[in-house]
């Protein structure tokens, strides 16, 4: 049985790396031809008539086939019901029910729809079956261009402004309403970086098949309520629970967090308050992940086992009846699931669910299967149902975390079955219950908590540092804590608020105890540590180092996993050569954010748009990609003080430090009092590694004139005198004839195209004097200016310039030792799921 599950997870795995589907048909034939073949050397193997290797050589291959048709056949049925690049922009009526419960934040909520039907200009049209909206609170306060993650922003409608903060509202949503609205589609596009997160594929494993907003301008028909609907009974008590948490908790910070913890709405929770659990290694506690539901789930088993034990004292039979291993299991999965039913039923705590009601069915059946098999089995049912869970963190963590106290015999009374004869555990007996002092019973359960949280720990570090790049060294101190504060403590505290609202003031208060001691630990020198994205045979040996330390093996064997630790703590990204410099363009959207590496030196410059209070391309993409890189950054430019350049910088100056900063905003800037900035004035220059770099915009007396934050956009252009490339900011026709006429350096290989590729730059004089090969344009997917705007794009084609634009090419690294040559992250890490837009879209302004 183990080469059937390990055919199907390898073909499931190896189906979810195509470039592009086949047709639905193909797949169905090669399920189809699996199924006859099966059959028939089922019946071959029972004539005897081959011998074992070429029977398990077949089985293992016709499980391999299995499960990349049958995920592939999935796959194109779920394709077929794309969205139609035609109603791309359009406004379109839906008439459709709310799914889930809306997500609110600063500027509107989000929500899923599910469409019943659908009109354009009258007539019906066709749209994908769920979709996700945003209803923003305000178009006009949102100058800065929209995140690539979320819907496009309409423009803003000429109305008086209080009629327009009237229409601007979002109605009060809840789950199981039928609403008809009008509403902006657009295909599921996110940003696509080295290492950054596939928000593609989290739409495409959630079923949404288009993103947009509800449009509530002057001239739309007004969203109206149809009906209030019975269905979605849980969203709506999740829903009413949610706001009935914030209405009692007067502290936001403490009630977002109280509310993530009992229904699931970790948006609810601030960014900040995120950092301190990641760099304290108990964000698994406050998200209802998959490992989340996994360790409630163990905690649950442990504790319900414990009580059924002592239930003895009354009622012996009941223990006899059913032994405690065996009653543990089933309430520990029932109350597993009800929690996550109530936390919103996400795809990460179904396929944990599914994980652990085989692991539980299998360990109860009296069939006693290697724990290798336990898992195996575990994981082909839960890629059976949702494939795509391969490509997500939380599969692998819960796995490895379950895997691991299964090799290392932690908490077997738990999972396994009775014991052998059927008889009680030596502890389920009352003479031994009355005999054990309370004190002892109480060591032996901290001690054996303890080394499962020791166990998980060093099993996960290895995974935990190839997923994220980041581990906490006080991960182990925090959770000691923390683990049993919010399990015992804070949940019941919260659960019990259902019933007595007073309740969650004193879970509210016991989350500001435990935030305290957490900031005390996150404040600590080395608190966490991060390291450069290593290859997979690292990581392999890392989670092998750390399962072999947790095992149950004499010492003088476990100090063996030491060494194969090093090569994920020690991994280094590759850096160009000495006089080789290159230069990553970021897909941020519509912003500019850059990395220029040398030899032993990086610099940043821009740093991408800020998306709301608590999103900003910094944080999103800039951090993650640097931690990756595992990059010290030396210098952050940035070109002027436009928010669609300046919205990351926050972020990344808090994640670098020494990093001195370069720009050209005002003494006055916010920006000012996080770091100090020294001007950028023509004719700077500085050498790293054999790269030249000079400043060519604006001259010092700009400063003393009342110029456009464009105008003042720092020019930088770096060159090791045989590759150059020049990054003009959003410098506009002035700017550029100037540079030209002052006969500045201008010429390139490479041209960060000026502000975006709007009208206003990239003249026909400064194109032929920079005289590019190559031109990068950074702008967001279907952005409201319409950059790059087609007369510019056509004045590159004349000049034989070959443009590269972030919706199409994602993020763009180049090198000056291949000058003419740009990587595409969207190509180079292109599946099927992936969004392809046109390079030729239309203008999506209307």
């Amino acid at each position: 049985m183990s080469l059937v599950f390990c055919g199907f997870v390898a073909g499931a795995a190896l189906q979810l790396q195509q470039r592009a589907l086949l047709d639905s048909w193909l797949y169905a034939v090669l399920v189809a031809l699996v199924l006859t073949s099966a059959a028939g050397l089922a019946r071959w193997w029972m004539g005897r008539k081959a011998g074992f290797p070429l029977v398990a050589a077949a089985t293992l291959l016709l499980a391999l086939i299995f499960g990349f048709g049958l995920t592939g056949l999935r796959a194109a049925i779920f394709q077929a019901g794309a969205l139609n690049p035609a109603l791309e922009g359009q406004d379109i009526t839906v008439t459709g029910r709310v799914l889930a419960m809306p997500q609110r934040s600063e500027d509107g909520l989000r929500f899923r729809f599910a469409v019943a039907s659908a009109r354009l200009d009258g007539r019906p049209v066709v749209l994908p079956a769920q979709i996700y909206l945003g209803w923003y609170a305000g178009f006009g306060g949102r100058e800065a261009a929209p995140s690539t993650t979320g819907p496009d922003n309409p423009e803003t409608d000429a109305t008086p402004a209080a009629t327009l903060a009237l229409q601007r509202q979002p109605q009060p949503l809840r789950a199981g309403e039928t609403w008809r609205m009008t509403v902006r589609l657009k295909a599921p596009h996110g940003n696509s970086n080295p290492h950054g997160f596939d928000y593609e594929l989290w739409l495409w494993e959630q079923g949404l098949q288009a993103t947009g907003y509800v449009r509530v301008g002057s001239h739309d028909v007004p969203p109206i309520k149809l009906a209030n609907g019975w269905r979605h009974p849980v969203e709506r008590a999740r829903q009413a629970v949610r706001d009935a948490v914030f209405t009692r908790v007067a502290d936001r910070q403490l009630a977002g967090v109280v509310a993530a913890l009992l229904v699931g709405d970790q948006n609810a929770i601030e960014r900040a308050d995120w950092d301190v659990f990641r760099a304290t290694g108990v964000a698994h506690l406050m998200s209802i992940s998959g490992l989340h539901i996994t360790m409630f789930a163990w905690l649950a088993a442990r504790g319900i086992a414990w009580l059924w034990r002592r239930s003895v004292r009354w009622t012996p039979r009941l223990c006899l009846a059913l032994p405690a291993s065996t009653a543990g299991a089933w309430g520990g999965l029932l109350l597993a699931a009800a929690y996550a039913l109530f936390s919103g039923w996400g795809v990460p705590a179904q396929r944990t669910v599914w994980m652990l009601a085989v692991m539980v069915l299998l360990r109860q059946s009296g069939k006693r299967w290697p724990w290798p098999q336990v898992c195996l089995l575990a994981m082909a049912a839960v890629v059976a149902l949702d494939p795509w869970a391969l490509m997500q963190a939380g599969f692998w963590l819960s796995f490895v975390a379950v895997s691991v106290l299964f090799a290392s015999n932690s908490g077997a009374s738990s999972v396994h079955g009775e014991r052998a004869g059927g008889q009680l555990d030596a502890e389920s007996q009352p003479f031994t219950i009355w005999r054990m002092s309370w004190l002892a019973r109480a060591a032996g359960a901290l001690g054996r908590a303890a080394r499962e949280q020791w166990v998980v720990t060093l099993a996960l570090t290895p995974l935990s540092l190839l997923l994220f790049n980041q581990g906490s060294l006080v991960g182990l101190l925090a959770n000691a804590l923390a683990i049993p504060w919010v399990t015992l403590l804070v949940t019941p505290l919260t659960m019990l608020g259902v019933l007595w609202a007073p309740a969650w003031d004193g879970a509210a208060a016991a989350v500001a105890g435990l935030m305290v001691f957490l900031q005390w630990l996150a404040a600590w020198p080395l608190a966490s540590i991060s390291v450069a994205a290593a290859p997979l045979w690292c990581a392999l040996a890392g989670v092998a180092g750390g399962v072999l330390l947790a095992m149950r093996l004499p010492w003088h064997w476990r100090v063996l996993g030491v060494p194969l630790l090093l090569p994920v703590l020690l991994w280094q990204a590759l850096r160009p050569e000495p006089g080789q410099f290159e230069l990553l363009a970021a897909d941020v959207g519509q912003g500019n954010a850059l990395l220029v590496r040398t030899a032993g030196h990086t610099l940043v410059y821009d740093t991408g748009p800020r998306f709301s209070r608590e999103s900003d391309a910094g944080h999103r993409v800039l951090v993650p990609l640097l931690r990756a890189l595992g990059d010290r950054v030396d210098t952050v430019m940035l070109s002027h003080r436009d928010s669609d350049h300046i919205g990351g910088a926050p972020a990344v100056l808090a994640m670098q430090p020494q990093a001195a900063l370069l720009s050209s905003i005002e003494a006055s800037h916010p920006l000012q009092a996080l770091r100090p900035s020294t001007r950028c004035v023509a004719g700077q220059r500085w050498w790293w590694d054999g790269v030249q770099f000079e400043v060519l915009h604006p001259a010092a007396e700009d400063y003393a004139l009342p110029n456009k934050s464009n105008a003042m956009s720092c020019v930088l252009r770096i060159s090791n005198g045989h590759s150059s490339v020049l990054l003009a900011g959003d410098i506009e026709l002035a700017q550029e004839q100037r540079l030209v006429t002052a006969g500045a350096p201008v010429q390139a290989d490479v041209l960060l195209v000026p502000h975006h590729g709007s009208k206003t730059s990239s003249s026909a004089v400064f194109l032929d004097a920079v005289q590019p090969r190559l031109a990068l344009a950074q702008a967001g997917y279907r952005n409201r200016f319409g950059h790059p705007a087609p007369p510019v794009l056509a004045r590159y084609r004349e000049r034989g310039i070959a443009v590269f634009a972030s919706p199409v090419c994602g993020a763009a690294s180049w090198s000056s030792q291949q000058p003419g040559l740009i990587r595409c992250q969207r190509q180079v890490g292109l599946r099927y799921w992936h969004h392809q837009p046109s390079p030729g879209a239309p203008d999506p302004g209307k």
